[in-house]
């Protein structure tokens, strides 16, 4: 594999990039070839995974959740991701709206309107009459719960686990690095690998599945403003074509081109939700806002814990809801996770871990909660609450993918804005497509800084082929088919991230704390501070201006955190530095997905 590495010039990890890309491969020519058959076995393996193990998505989010806040409130928080002496690159409002740019996408302007309609025209709850305020009031929080905190957490934990091995204890930039504890030098063996192999792989197929409920959205939104049909050949030829653009951009390397196309995107969507807040019922769902947010505060411990174990006695088919809905989430967003996780970690450098938790589970949070009430209420309010369902749960209910331009139709310049919304959800696409290519080949090379051209032109091609072979194997039934194959292949991704929990334990019971009344951890001494670099690119993209990371030989040991002496004196804490001072390396920051 090195040879042949050598050969084709490629500068990687040559063990992880040919089997991640020969078991794609291999996957990709079976959902060609054979897309009955596989359908079955994915919708068999999904159906196996939500009625076993649907307990453990729910749990196990809900956990990561509780472990979160525990290490923000407990003395790691204090620690530092980098060296003890490190700042951050970015100031509050720079990195503030970094978040907001990862907070903002496909996901959102996908299920802004159709997942509180969904649950509005049929709420879970047994007893919670369709239509009605109750039915709309818990419509909401349970929007909010899939797409704010809990979901969040997926990200902040891998992100927190990524930030502290590799900026902190030196490891390369994979996610074996988080698994160090255990593995020690064995994540450079075939166990370290084999766990990125079935990292690189999770992402790919999460990307992919987030690509094509892009797509099908794009392709429904075509439909309705030109009468083309929405079926699967145009679904096919979007996909071909961002794909397309993400690779002419890869190839172009257009990095400040496709920062101010994202800020440019980011701004136009945030222009879309001030669109509908003023154009609609402005009263009305300011004091929503204030509402819901009280209402979520109520509901979300209850949702957190909530497996609908008495359905089978009080629903006809019983249980089942939840594998449509919350296992999905979790399932599809832990997929994301390592791409999200290398994002966060690399513009949040130089913060203490309590600033990171708080900042990346609650900020973009924060704005989920605008957005979802701003949309949500109001496509609520139009269909009618308290009524019988109007036009816009019918056409949630023909086509969850319409939902977004049936809802632009009620407000003036309707046409106008269902084109902006295309226009926003393809620039998501292609700017996504653009820097997961990237993300993937780091977790390949572990290092910062990116590959050959045709390296993320291989990662970004084969992205689009994976979605585009998911929206063939799905069909008309492409959405069902997008919950199947995530759902599966969500499991073992699940279950690594999961690990994270015990690593990161492990790892945090070896820092030099000195518990005694008076002295401070050495995060917390009284070292000056550096001076701020200054504020960011709201849209940083992955390797612009980036250092690679010390060579993967395990926790390097002065080149990165400097080595200190951790004295008792008169009730202060004196910390001796290493002569040579520490690594003041930073690393660049990717692009907001």
């Amino acid at each position: 594999m090195d040879e042949l590495a050598r050969r084709l010039g490629l500068r990687t990890n040559p063990q992880i990039f040919f089997w991640s890309a020969g078991l794609m491969i291999v996957i990709l020519i079976l959902l060609l070839a054979f897309p009955g058959p596989l359908g079955e076995i994915f919708g068999q393996g999904r159906d196996w995974v939500v009625t076993h193990l649907g307990w453990f998505f729910i749990l196990g989010v809900t956990s990561w959740v509780v472990f979160l806040i525990w290490v923000a409130f407990s003395r790691y928080g204090s620690l530092r991701l980098g060296d003890d002496d490190d700042r951050p690159a970015y100031t509050n409002l720079s990195w503030f709206a970094m978040l907001f740019a990862g907070g903002i996408g496909t996901v959102l302007m996908f299920w802004g309107v159709a997942e509180p309609m969904s649950h509005f025209a049929s709420p879970p709850f047994t007893g919670v009459e369709p239509y009605s305020v109750e039915a709309a009031r818990s419509a909401m929080s349970i929007s909010l719960y899939h797409l704010s905190i809990h979901t969040w957490a997926i990200f902040t934990l891998p992100g927190l686990a990524f930030g502290y091995f590799v900026y902190r204890k030196g490891l390369p930039l994979r996610f074996s690095s988080a698994f160090y504890p255990l593995l020690k030098e064995r994540i450079h063996g075939p166990a370290g690998k084999t766990i990125d192999v079935f990292a690189v792989l999770g992402t790919i197929f999460g990307l992919a599945v987030s690509l094509g409920l892009g797509t099908s959205q794009i392709s429904a939104g075509l439909s309705s403003l030109t009468g083309l049909e929405d079926a699967v050949w145009l679904r096919v030829v979007i996909i071909s074509v961002l794909t397309l653009v993400a690779t002419a951009s890869i190839v172009a390397g257009l990095d400040k081109g496709v920062k101010r196309l994202s800020n440019l995107n980011i701004l136009t969507a945030v222009g879309l939700m001030l669109f509908v807040l003023f154009a609609g019922e402005t009263v009305f769902l300011l004091r929503q806002i204030i509402e819901s947010l009280g209402y979520y505060l109520q509901d979300v411990v209850r949702l957190s814990f909530w497996n609908d174990a008495t359905a089978d006695f009080s629903k006809e088919g019983g249980w089942g809801w939840q594998g449509g809905w919350t296992v999905f989430y979790w399932a599809w967003t832990v997929t994301w996770s390592p791409f999200m996780g290398i994002f966060l970690a690399r513009i949040s450098r130089g913060r203490t871990i309590r600033e990171f938790i708080g900042g990346v589970m609650v900020a973009p949070s924060l704005f989920t909660l605008v957005w979802f009430v701003i949309f949500g209420w109001s496509a609520m309010e139009l269909d009618g609450i308290g009524g019988s369902g109007g036009d816009l749960s019918a056409a949630v209910a023909e086509s969850v993918p319409l939902a977004m331009f049936a809802f632009f139709d009620n407000f003036p310049l309707a046409t106008l804005t269902s084109g902006i919304a295309i226009v926003v959800v393809a620039l998501f696409f292609a700017t996504s497509s653009d820097s997961a290519s990237l993300v993937v080949d780091m977790l390949c090379s572990g290092e910062a800084e990116g590959g050959p051209t045709r390296q993320r032109v291989f990662w970004g091609v084969s992205e689009g082929a994976v979605a585009a072979s998911l929206i063939v194997l799905g069909g008309d039934e492409a959405l069902a088919s997008l919950q199947q194959v995530i759902t599966v292949m969500g499991l073992p991704v699940f279950v690594l991230v999961f690990a994270m929990v015990p690593m990161l334990v492990m790892a945090f019971r070896e820092e030099p704390f000195v518990v005694r009344k008076g002295v401070v951890p050495a995060s917390e001494s009284a070292i000056m501070p550096k001076e701020d670099a200054g504020d960011g690119a709201t849209a940083p993209t992955v390797g612009a201006g980036t250092t690679t990371p010390p060579p993967a030989q395990g926790p390097a040991d002065n080149s990165t955190a400097s080595t200190q002496d951790v004295r008792e004196g008169e009730g202060a804490t004196v910390v001796t530095e290493d002569p040579g001072g520490p690594d003041d390396r930073r690393a660049g920051s990717p692009p907001a997905p």
